[in-house]
């Protein structure tokens, strides 16, 4: 709630506001006061017609010290109101320390709120009376009551709130012992699981220097083998002839010359038979007329016994060339290198898991076959196994059920080396537990409970309806599935996706209320405003938002230059669902009241940051490639 929202019904009858606080907060741009409400700092009596503001929290410089509330409340008189700003939040709010103060100085709370502002968290009204004021209802109108029914109800109220509210901290304390415990008891197990996590490392550690000797001296016995052909006369041989057919002038002459060296070279390094080196010297004539075209292949040279060497027949094949087996599991796969400003995920999933969470996140599908060489060769932020992955159709079926005892290998080697890289490993139970049993004796990081979540683009507007678009945008999309997981590996978080940055530029005053009663007021809040001034707009700051000048830097971009224009607090909310779920680059309306379809021109209400900085104007987006989706405002028919 915003403090206006809490202040401004109690404000008939009141025309001075007294700002008591002693802190280093600034409240008059919180207060919205109309033009008749005069506003004084300092100490004095507050009385009839008059209201004054106090705080206190845990950072005295800036929120002020108990001394100086209670002090205040002993200047009350008669027909004095007050309010009261915490520091503490909801759950943490001391009332005790000012509940006597306020009693013994005839001080009746009418109503508390919880704020949403970074360093204010509640306020309470409240009145000096010397009789029985009547509370207010959620919406701060007076009930209606006689004194007796009025002190009935509050004494009634106190009981039952005090009941639950015991009931309440019990569960708390409970809670905390249970945490308490549990941290207690996990210190053994880590540490065991530590140990293992090292013994495990050392094991890793001695296959991988195994395998780099059984590397190193497999590349020896390549050097040597490399060395023998390099030396071997086939080779040279080979070589004379590629010359002498790319220089024929040059070369020819020299081609004789250089066999016959060869040849020479041959047998003086290994003295022959006479009837070998009279084979060689046939063989050596034989290639040479071959070369010169004199011979055709398979004519014998004269004084040379013919002989015939039998080779197996080809079918016209490609050769069959052996491949190391690391190079075939990913033969298939395509891996690109580029700036990670999105999730990357290794996933035991199902297909339409990955393809839910591929339109926000680099999903790359493990395989029982080719698990450990994506995690090598991707670095994925972490290891996401799908019990429904596990447990339906696809090649890690019956995994942890105990039927399939190579996959379980398979998918605790893939989680041996996810750890081995230090990523995460997250177990993602969208069915029951009993499912796969065997998932849950594996190490898990993270373990999320939670379904899939739905695509927008799967539901169809016309039959699900509006309220429920907004419910699965907020609540159940597979965007924020992917956000809780983000949350819990420490991964970008998808969401920021979702950011909106608002143009505006009030004027005065009344401009300045506007916009922060629109701005606070949206269900889904923007991110960021951007003003020419932003004086006057400390609220929007308190509040979480970003105000600031100069360009935008949220994704998507909302024009409210026009602060005459009446908006409603589900609008961002309602444009973000129509572009979600179509995907296009700009949301708006059209003069002929289109709705969820897209259109080759329309009045732009939200944008794609990169589109409205391009300088395009909007009648051309259509044509240069840009998606238009029509959005108008009502329930889809």
């Amino acid at each position: 709630m915003r403090l206006t929202d809490l202040l401004h019904p109690h404000l008939d009858g009141v025309t001075t506001v007294v700002d008591a606080t002693d802190g280093g907060l600034d409240l008059e741009p919180y207060l919205h006061l109309p033009d008749d409400v005069a506003v004084h700092h300092g100490e004095r009596d507050i009385g009839e017609n008059e209201l004054v503001i106090v705080s206190f929290g845990p950072d005295p410089a800036l929120h002020g010290t108990e001394t100086d509330c209670l002090a205040v409340l002993r200047r009350m008189r008669p027909g004095g109101r007050g309010l009261i700003l915490f520091g503490h939040r909801g759950t943490e709010l001391p009332y005790h320390r000012v509940l006597d103060a306020l009693v013994a100085h005839h001080c009746q709370v009418l109503r508390a709120a919880p704020l949403d502002y970074v360093h204010l968290h509640a306020a309470a009204v409240f009145v000096r009376t010397d009789e029985l004021q009547p509370p207010h209802d959620w919406f701060g109108r007076p009930v209606p009551a006689e004194g007796f029914a009025t002190a009935l109800r509050i004494a009634d109220e106190y009981v039952l709130a005090d009941l639950v509210a015991r009931s309440l901290r019990a569960r708390v304390l409970d809670l905390e012992r249970d945490a308490e415990e549990a941290e207690r008891a996990r210190g053994p197990v880590h540490e065991e699981g530590l140990a293992e996590r090292l013994a495990a490392a050392a094991r890793d550690k001695d296959q991988l220097a195994a395998a780099l000797h059984r590397a190193r001296d497999r590349v020896g016995l390549l050097e040597a083998r490399v060395a023998m052909l390099e030396g071997s006369t086939s080779l040279r041989v080979g070589r004379a002839l590629v010359s002498a057919a790319r220089s024929p002038r040059q070369e020819a002459p020299r081609l004789p010359r250089e066999l016959y060296g060869l040849w020479r070279g041959r047998v003086k390094s290994r003295p022959l038979s006479a009837s070998s080196r009279a084979a060689r010297e046939a063989g050596l004539r034989e290639l040479y007329g071959r070369w010169r075209g004199r011979l055709k292949p398979g004519t014998a040279v004269p004084g040379t016994a013919s002989r015939v060497t039998s080779r197996p027949a080809t079918s016209g094949l490609a050769p069959q060339i052996a491949v190391p087996d690391g190079r075939m599991h990913l033969a298939h796969r395509a891996f690109t290198s580029t700036p990670r400003d999105r999730m990357v995920i290794a996933g035991v999933l199902t297909d339409a898991t990955a393809a839910d969470l591929a339109a926000d996140a680099v999903v790359n599908r493990a395989l029982p076959h080719d698990g450990r060489l994506v995690v090598q060769r991707t670095d994925p932020d972490a290891l996401v196994v799908q019990l429904s992955a596990c447990t339906g159709e696809g090649p890690w079926s019956l995994t942890g059920t105990g039927l399939a005892p190579d996959l379980d290998r398979k998918l605790a080697e893939l989680i041996t080396e996810t750890r081995a890289a230090g990523r995460r490993c997250v177990l993602w139970r969208d069915g029951p537990v009993s499912a796969a049993p065997g998932l849950t004796r594996l190490a898990w990081d993270v373990v999320l409970d939670a379904d899939a979540g739905v695509r927008l683009t799967s539901l169809d507007p016309a039959t699900t309806g509006r309220q429920r678009l907004r419910e699965v945008f907020r609540a159940d999309s597979s965007r924020v599935r992917l956000s809780q997981l983000a949350r819990r590996i420490g991964a970008p978080d998808p969401l920021d996706r979702r950011r909106i940055c608002v143009l505006a530029d009030p004027r005065d005053r009344a401009g300045v209320a506007r916009l922060t009663e629109q701005v606070l007021s949206q269900r889904h809040r923007p991110a960021e405003v951007v003003v020419p001034d932003p004086t006057g707009l400390d609220e929007l700051a308190a509040a979480g938002v970003t105000v600031r000048t100069g360009e935008p830097l949220a994704p998507w971009v909302a024009d409210w230059t026009d602060l005459t224009e009446d908006r409603p607090d589900t609008l961002l909310l309602d444009l973000m669902c129509a572009q979600e779920y179509s995907g296009a680059d700009a949301v708006g309306s059209t003069p002929a009241a289109d709705d969820y379809t897209f259109v080759p021109e329309l009045r732009p209400l939200l944008v794609r940051r990169s589109l409205l900085t391009s300088g395009a104007p909007p009648e051309t987006w259509a044509r240069q490639g840009h998606r238009l989706f029509a959005w108008c405002g009502k329930e889809p028919t």
